[in-house]
Protein backbone atom coordinates (compact mmCIF):
# COMPACT_ATOMS: atom_id res chain seq x y z
CA UNK A 1 0.00 0.00 0.00
CA UNK A 2 1.24 3.06 -0.89
CA UNK A 3 1.88 5.87 2.32
CA UNK A 4 -0.72 8.71 3.10
CA UNK A 5 1.45 11.85 1.81
CA UNK A 6 1.97 13.96 5.11
CA UNK A 7 -0.56 17.21 4.30
CA UNK A 8 -1.97 20.34 6.68
CA UNK A 9 -5.28 19.59 7.69
CA UNK A 10 -8.12 22.30 8.24
CA UNK A 11 -9.60 21.74 11.96
CA UNK A 12 -12.73 23.61 10.84
CA UNK A 13 -15.85 21.05 11.08
CA UNK A 14 -18.52 20.08 8.52
CA UNK A 15 -20.47 22.86 9.16
CA UNK A 16 -17.72 25.56 8.56
CA UNK A 17 -17.04 27.36 5.91
CA UNK A 18 -14.12 26.16 3.22
CA UNK A 19 -10.99 26.88 4.35
CA UNK A 20 -7.15 26.86 2.68
CA UNK A 21 -6.54 23.62 0.36
CA UNK A 22 -4.37 20.85 2.07
CA UNK A 23 -0.70 21.00 0.92
CA UNK A 24 1.15 17.90 0.47
CA UNK A 25 4.40 18.64 2.42
CA UNK A 26 6.62 15.98 0.50
CA UNK A 27 4.83 17.22 -2.99
CA UNK A 28 6.12 21.16 -1.33
CA UNK A 29 9.54 20.52 -0.26
CA UNK A 30 10.41 18.32 -3.85
CA UNK A 31 8.31 21.39 -5.75
CA UNK A 32 10.97 23.92 -3.66
CA UNK A 33 13.77 21.57 -4.78
CA UNK A 34 13.20 21.36 -8.07
CA UNK A 35 12.24 24.94 -8.69
CA UNK A 36 15.87 25.89 -7.58
CA UNK A 37 17.44 22.83 -9.66
CA UNK A 38 19.00 21.15 -6.08
CA UNK A 39 19.31 17.55 -5.59
CA UNK A 40 18.65 15.79 -2.43
CA UNK A 41 22.48 15.51 -1.73
CA UNK A 42 22.87 19.57 -2.11
CA UNK A 43 19.69 20.25 -0.34
CA UNK A 44 20.74 18.41 2.31
CA UNK A 45 23.77 20.19 2.60
CA UNK A 46 21.79 23.52 2.74
CA UNK A 47 19.44 22.18 5.07
CA UNK A 48 21.80 20.99 7.15
CA UNK A 49 19.22 17.02 6.90
CA UNK A 50 20.45 13.97 5.88
CA UNK A 51 19.73 12.63 2.49
CA UNK A 52 18.13 9.72 3.73
CA UNK A 53 15.45 12.21 5.96
CA UNK A 54 14.67 14.57 3.10
CA UNK A 55 13.73 11.30 0.62
CA UNK A 56 11.52 9.79 3.29
CA UNK A 57 9.50 13.86 3.49
CA UNK A 58 9.36 13.76 -0.07
CA UNK A 59 7.71 9.98 0.02
CA UNK A 60 5.39 10.42 2.94
CA UNK A 61 7.13 8.33 4.83
CA UNK A 62 8.27 10.48 7.63
CA UNK A 63 6.32 13.11 9.67
CA UNK A 64 9.49 16.06 9.83
CA UNK A 65 9.56 18.03 13.03
CA UNK A 66 9.69 21.48 13.92
CA UNK A 67 12.90 21.64 14.12
CA UNK A 68 13.67 19.83 10.76
CA UNK A 69 10.29 22.03 9.46
CA UNK A 70 13.01 25.75 10.27
CA UNK A 71 15.76 23.33 8.54
CA UNK A 72 13.73 23.55 5.58
CA UNK A 73 12.41 26.91 5.77
CA UNK A 74 16.27 28.20 6.07
CA UNK A 75 17.21 26.16 3.72
CA UNK A 76 15.27 27.11 1.08
CA UNK A 77 15.07 30.98 2.27
CA UNK A 78 11.51 30.99 3.61
CA UNK A 79 9.39 31.04 5.98
CA UNK A 80 7.65 27.99 7.67
CA UNK A 81 4.26 29.07 7.20
CA UNK A 82 5.48 28.98 3.01
CA UNK A 83 6.44 25.33 3.33
CA UNK A 84 2.77 24.76 4.56
CA UNK A 85 0.34 26.84 2.83
CA UNK A 86 0.36 29.34 -0.24
CA UNK A 87 2.64 32.17 -0.43
CA UNK A 88 1.93 35.61 0.91
CA UNK A 89 2.74 38.81 0.27
CA UNK A 90 4.31 41.85 2.62
CA UNK A 91 2.28 44.55 1.85
CA UNK A 92 3.05 48.23 3.01
CA UNK A 93 3.01 49.83 6.75
CA UNK A 94 -0.50 49.35 8.32
CA UNK A 95 -0.80 45.84 7.19
CA UNK A 96 -2.92 43.40 9.13
CA UNK A 97 -4.16 39.80 9.14
CA UNK A 98 -6.95 37.90 10.74
CA UNK A 99 -7.11 34.03 11.24
CA UNK A 100 -11.30 32.85 12.02
CA UNK A 101 -11.22 29.76 14.07
CA UNK A 102 -11.03 27.02 12.42
CA UNK A 103 -10.09 28.34 9.27
CA UNK A 104 -6.18 27.62 9.36
CA UNK A 105 -4.36 24.96 8.50
CA UNK A 106 -2.60 22.96 10.70
CA UNK A 107 0.54 20.96 10.55
CA UNK A 108 0.11 17.27 12.12
CA UNK A 109 2.95 15.62 13.55
CA UNK A 110 3.02 12.36 15.92
CA UNK A 111 3.18 14.86 19.14
CA UNK A 112 1.76 17.90 17.66
CA UNK A 113 -0.61 20.25 15.68
CA UNK A 114 1.08 22.90 14.62
CA UNK A 115 -1.58 25.41 12.98
CA UNK A 116 0.98 28.93 11.83
CA UNK A 117 -1.25 32.10 12.10
CA UNK A 118 -1.23 35.02 10.00
CA UNK A 119 -0.27 32.73 6.91
CA UNK A 120 -0.67 35.44 4.27
CA UNK A 121 2.07 37.68 6.08
CA UNK A 122 5.59 36.96 5.23
CA UNK A 123 8.66 38.51 6.78
CA UNK A 124 6.88 38.21 10.32
CA UNK A 125 8.81 39.67 13.41
CA UNK A 126 7.80 36.75 14.90
CA UNK A 127 5.80 33.84 13.68
CA UNK A 128 2.36 32.92 15.82
CA UNK A 129 1.16 29.37 15.95
CA UNK A 130 -1.67 27.30 17.48
CA UNK A 131 -0.44 24.03 19.25
CA UNK A 132 -2.46 21.11 20.04
CA UNK A 133 0.04 19.21 22.35
CA UNK A 134 -0.70 15.30 21.68
CA UNK A 135 1.65 13.72 23.31
CA UNK A 136 1.09 12.33 26.94
CA UNK A 137 4.87 11.22 27.67
CA UNK A 138 8.70 12.40 27.33
CA UNK A 139 8.78 8.62 26.14
CA UNK A 140 6.73 9.66 23.08
CA UNK A 141 9.87 11.70 21.90
CA UNK A 142 12.81 9.77 20.27
CA UNK A 143 15.08 13.35 20.96
CA UNK A 144 14.41 16.68 22.43
CA UNK A 145 13.21 19.71 20.18
CA UNK A 146 16.01 22.10 19.69
CA UNK A 147 15.82 25.49 17.20
CA UNK A 148 17.79 28.72 17.34
CA UNK A 149 15.29 30.88 18.44
CA UNK A 150 13.37 32.14 21.79
CA UNK A 151 9.38 30.82 22.45
CA UNK A 152 6.58 32.19 24.35
CA UNK A 153 3.72 29.74 25.25
CA UNK A 154 0.27 30.70 26.52
CA UNK A 155 -1.92 27.86 27.60
CA UNK A 156 -5.59 28.57 26.33
CA UNK A 157 -7.15 24.90 27.81
CA UNK A 158 -6.51 22.12 29.16
CA UNK A 159 -2.63 21.54 31.28
CA UNK A 160 0.35 21.31 29.62
CA UNK A 161 3.97 19.88 31.17
CA UNK A 162 6.99 21.41 29.34
CA UNK A 163 10.16 19.45 30.11
CA UNK A 164 13.69 21.05 29.65
CA UNK A 165 17.17 19.90 29.51
CA UNK A 166 17.97 22.30 32.20
CA UNK A 167 14.97 22.93 34.56
CA UNK A 168 12.41 20.94 36.65
CA UNK A 169 9.49 19.93 34.81
CA UNK A 170 6.82 22.67 34.17
CA UNK A 171 3.04 22.20 34.65
CA UNK A 172 1.14 24.75 32.90
CA UNK A 173 -2.47 25.28 33.21
CA UNK A 174 -4.69 27.52 31.72
CA UNK A 175 -3.92 31.07 31.59
CA UNK A 176 -0.22 30.14 32.35
CA UNK A 177 2.53 31.16 30.21
CA UNK A 178 6.51 30.74 30.01
CA UNK A 179 9.46 32.24 28.44
CA UNK A 180 12.32 30.22 27.26
CA UNK A 181 15.09 29.81 24.75
CA UNK A 182 14.16 27.40 22.11
CA UNK A 183 17.95 26.34 21.99
CA UNK A 184 17.69 24.03 25.32
CA UNK A 185 16.21 20.78 24.57
CA UNK A 186 12.41 21.22 25.42
CA UNK A 187 9.34 18.87 24.72
CA UNK A 188 5.74 19.19 25.24
CA UNK A 189 3.62 16.83 26.84
CA UNK A 190 -0.42 16.97 27.97
CA UNK A 191 -1.70 15.85 30.96
CA UNK A 192 -5.13 14.35 31.56
CA UNK A 193 -7.87 13.42 28.68
CA UNK A 194 -7.64 16.98 27.31
CA UNK A 195 -4.93 17.92 24.35
CA UNK A 196 -3.70 21.14 25.75
CA UNK A 197 -4.48 23.89 23.55
CA UNK A 198 -1.60 26.46 23.24
CA UNK A 199 -0.59 29.88 21.54
CA UNK A 200 2.74 29.46 20.61
CA UNK A 201 4.67 32.74 19.23
CA UNK A 202 8.51 32.04 18.12
CA UNK A 203 11.14 34.57 17.44
CA UNK A 204 11.20 32.68 13.84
Amino acid sequence: MAPTPTVVRSAAGPEAPEGPTPIDLGARVRELRTERGWSLDETAARTGMSRSSLFKIEKAQMSPTFDALMRLAKGFEIEISQLLVARGERGGAGRRSIARAGQSPGYESENYVQTPLATDLVHKSFLPFELVVRARSLDDFEDWDRHDTEDFMYVLSGTMILYTEHYEPLVLDRGDSVYYDSRMGHACVSQGEEDAVVLWISSG
